[in-house]
């Protein structure tokens, strides 16, 4: 943001320097970027007056000026387009310097003498470009010194404000800042009311009272538009960054920078019915100010009136309403709109405007009333007209509500390093706009609402910390009694997990906690998650109940960049609402690994087949991760369905009869509408059980020969092979050392409805060999166990 040191010393100004007040402005989380003058370094520059301008003999674009300067009469040939007859315009004498060292002689041009040269905006260093002479306003004193007029002996300070400091964008807001920083009252601009000298008024409905909680209107009847803005409202809006327009135009800027309020205001004889506040419509379109027609999204915010759109809420204006040189009567608008609403919506049509920049960060939800007070006065008194009453219209219920935050006076020495006197703490607190109320333990501090970003304990010590000077806080030494804590032995590292995948091939990702609410819903529909407060855009405006989510964005954007083999995992938090642990209310966070994979079974290679990965891939993956335990035996996976996964390829995973996870394909539905082109394999398992390991513990290596017995069973499809090796486990005894899975037949010569599974069971003990005796009574129970409780038959 730029700012004019003169406007700013204008509400205060402390005995510093333009480089002492940026250096204490930059000290105090207000970083200036630059510091640069408002006109380039000349002299010898006046107001003069061309009386006359007639055709150069001897070339076609040039023209013999008569130029006054107030004591005398020059000539001046001229090749500006818009020199004419009683323009008032810049003149650098003979003598004068201009930018550059550039010294003005006497001269001829084709034959015709010249005494000086009239001068563009471009010439004296005010503009970067210009096309024609410097046009002044038709009272500027001819033969006044320009430096003077103008008011050229200025700086502009260019200020990089952090996003949370939305209070500081506009004149007001920084000059609160210098005037606590040098203890000095700010100077508020005195109006006058306006007393309401017609009745009219123009109906305002809120739909969308959620999202523009306040709506303030004015009518202003017989205006005349022709009539420029004053000299020193069009030097303040240039020194600014902003081009003058019009009078109407230039007020709704000045309030802007002045106050840090958005305004608009349309031309009230096109305005139909009465302003509807509401989100667009299914295929709804709007033409702005700039020309661009854009077709709205359900999501936008419009200003509507009986016919339709008429405004991009918080963003621009439309054609259809805006005010032209033949408008007579205006509505002005004031508005306070949500930063959630509008976050990203101006970037999503590739617009960035000065309201849009701060509706995005928050403006003060009461300055609206007040702003269109100040843009009432101004525009009476610049371009006439009468004006109507305040029409204001408010949905108090969402109206933002600032809570009184608590400041305890032990912190500030246990945060800040030393302590600071009350009276001092009292003065900062008060020099912010909060209200102040002494307690016990120190301070509670009603919040000002222009500013948001003040909600916690810490956030005053911040600024206890920023406006009396971070240079000035006390260095010292850390004194602490450091104790190692014990690591269990049973408890892994995350790390050695990294390490396991990226072995296996896959890469660590880092992803969003926030994801866009509609691919939150796709993955975990049945459960509402944590909104963002202000998001970054509205693709980031709800906290992730999975990790899923990204990690399936992330996969999308490598497919997109010719990567056909993506294996990535991460660790981090899942946000879902609920108990928190203690059996209150509150917000579940529970750290998470998730691992998803697509693509080839391995990398390319001309001794590896080029079969895609499928399921069991990702399953024998995590079943790696699960025996670093040294208990995968805890581990079970049983069938299920869930949402977004196919219902024939989705698993739970359980941990000692806990829920702790699932595994799964994408469903075939939610790949074509995420745009992938092939199948992507998924898991999520809570972290804590895949670091929860145990105690490796020597066992002695017996000596006798161990024995196997396969058997090859028929059961019904529906039996889960898992449920049934337990069984087995059970049954068998224990001599039973291992039990594998190692076949499993479907068709020919097997019941349609029935399955074959071959089972390998290996016994041993550790004192003795084992007889056919001991192992054929072991296997006849396996047989029994599984007749009785499965149907089922031995396959010969």
């Amino acid at each position: 943001m730029n700012i004019s040191e003169q406007w700013l010393r204008e509400w205060v100004s402390p005995s510093l320097t333009t480089e002492a007040l940026a250096h204490q402005i930059t000290m105090a989380g207000l970083e200036v970027d630059s510091i640069e003058p408002v006109a380039g370094d000349f002299s010898g520059v006046i107001v003069a007056e061309i009386i006359s301008a007639e055709p150069h003999p001897d070339a076609d674009k040039l023209r013999v000026c008569k130029v006054s300067t107030g004591s005398e009469t020059v000539q001046i040939v001229c090749g500006a387009p818009n020199a004419r007859v009683g323009l008032k315009a810049p003149l650098a004498s003979i003598g004068a310097v201009l930018p550059g060292n550039f010294k003005i002689k006497k001269a001829k041009l084709r034959g015709v003498e010249s005494q000086g040269m009239l001068c563009a905006e471009q010439e004296l260093g005010l503009s970067d470009e210009s096309d024609g002479l410097m046009e002044l306003a038709a009272d500027a004193p001819v033969g006044t010194d320009i430096r003077d007029y103008l008011q050229l002996d200025d700086t502009i300070i260019e200020v990089d404000l952090t996003p949370n400091r939305a209070d500081c964008l506009s004149v007001r807001g920084i000059a609160r800042e210098v005037g606590l920083l040098n203890d000095m009252p700010v100077k508020v601009q005195s109006y006058e009311k306006l007393v309401p000298s017609i009745d009219d008024t123009f109906p305002v409905e809120l739909v969308a009272g959620d999202h523009c909680p306040r709506y303030v209107g004015r009518i202003i009847k017989g205006i005349d538009v022709s009539l420029p803005s004053p000299l020193w409202m069009q030097e303040k809006l240039r020194r600014s960054g902003v081009r003058s327009i019009d009078a109407v135009v230039d007020v709704t800027n000045y309030v802007l920078l002045e106050m840090g309020q958005p305004m608009h205001a349309f031309d009230y004889a096109k305005l139909q019915g009465g302003i509807v506040v509401r989100t667009a419509k299914s295929g709804e379109k709007l033409e702005l100010l700039d020309g661009q027609t854009i077709e709205l999204q359900s999501d936008n915010l419009l200003i509507a009136d009986h016919s339709g759109p008429i405004a991009l809420a918080g963003i621009m204006g439309g054609q259809s309403t805006a005010v032209s040189a033949h408008t007579t009567d205006i509505f002005l608008e004031s508005a306070f709109f949500t930063p959630v609403m509008l976050a990203g919506k101006a970037r999503a049509y590739g617009l960035h405007t000065d309201a849009s920049h701060r509706y995005e960060r928050g403006v003060d939800f009461e300055l609206q009333c007040e702003a269109i007070e100040r843009a009432s006065q101004l525009l009476v008194d610049i371009v006439g007209g009468e004006a109507g009453p305040l029409h204001e219209v408010v949905s108090e219920t969402h109206l933002p509500v600032l809570a009184d935050v608590v400041l305890r006076a032990a912190r500030i020495e246990k945060m800040l390093g030393f302590q600071l006197e009350a009276k001092e703490v009292e003065r900062i607190l008060s020099g912010l706009g909060l209200g102040v109320t002494v307690t016990d333990e120190g301070w509670s501090c009603s919040v000002p609402s222009w500013r948001f970003d003040i909600a916690i304990e810490a956030d005053l010590l911040e600024e206890l910390a920023r406006v009396y000077g971070y240079n000035r806080l006390p260095v010292s030494h850390i004194h602490a009694d450091l104790v190692i804590p014990a690591q269990p032995e049973t408890e892994l590292s995350p790390r050695y997990l990294r390490r396991h995948l990226s072995a296996r091939g896959y890469r660590e990702a880092i992803t969003y906690s926030f994801i866009e609410p509609g691919l939150q819903q796709v993955f975990d529909p049945e459960i509402s998650p944590v909104p963002v407060s202000n998001p970054i855009s509205a693709d980031m405006a709800v906290m992730r109940t999975s990790l899923i989510p990204g990690l399936v964005t992330a996969v999308l954007r490598n497919t997109n960049r010719q990567q056909p083999r993506v294996r990535l995992f991460e660790t981090g938090l899942r946000f879902v609402p609920g108990p928190d642990g203690s059996g209150t209310k509150g917000l579940k966070q529970t750290p998470t690994l998730a691992i998803v994979a697509t693509g080839q079974r391995y990398t390319e290679n001309w001794a590896m087949d080029k079969a895609a990965a499928d399921f069991y891939d990702l399953k024998g993956d995590l079943e790696g991760l699960m025996s670093l335990t040294r208990n995968p035996a805890s581990f079970e996976f049983r069938a299920s369905q869930r949402t977004a996964l196919h219902p024939g390829q989705t698993a739970s995973i359980y941990h000692d009869g806990e829920e702790v996870g699932y595994i799964g394909t994408l469903h075939p539905t939610v790949i074509a509408d995420l745009g992938l082109n092939a199948p992507v394999y998924v898991c999520e398992v809570e972290l804590a059980v895949m670091l929860n390991g145990n105690l490796p513990a020597f066992s002695e290596l017996s000596k006798f020969p161990e024995v196997r017995r396969d058997l090859a069973v028929i059961v019904d499809k529906s039996v889960a092979s898992a449920e049934l090796m337990s069984n087995v486990r059970s049954a068998a005894g224990s001599y039973l050392t291992d039990l594998r899975l190692f076949d499993v037949y479907e068709g020919k010569g097997i019941d349609p409805k029935r399955k074959s599974l071959a089972l390998g069971l290996t016994f041993r003990d550790q004192s003795r060999t084992l007889s056919d005796e001991d192992v054929n009574l072991a296997v006849e129970q396996v047989i029994d166990l599984l007749d009785k409780n499965y149907n089922a038959e031995l396959r010969n």
